[in-house]
């Protein structure tokens, strides 16, 4: 579940639940800052990979590959700043 909070010419804020996963893509033209709200999980960016939980912030630069897998029994939340302004186009899956 995605929730827009906001958005303007340079970038869009959201909030997202993640039950399970979120598969391996990259944004060509943006990056994410992404802080966690509830939750536990591996995440990948790149070639690192590390467990995220509630009160931890990161970003991910345009151009890498990043995917999540929830860890706790509830769903992950986390609140996603990205710029510029997102589309919902700008996301190309990887096959791993």
């Amino acid at each position: 579940h995605v929730k827009k909070i906001s958005d303007d010419d340079v970038q869009s804020t959201f909030v997202i639940w993640i039950k399970k996963e979120v598969r391996l893509h990259k944004h060509a033209e943006h990056s994410e800052n992404i802080y966690v709200l509830k939750g536990k999980g591996e995440m990948v960016i790149g070639d690192e990979k590390f467990v995220i939980r509630k009160g931890d912030y990161f970003n991910i630069p345009k151009n890498t590959p990043h995917a999540l897998k929830v860890l706790s029994s509830t769903p992950m939340q986390v609140l996603s700043i990205q710029s510029p302004k997102f589309s919902g186009k700008d996301r190309i899956f990887i096959e791993e």
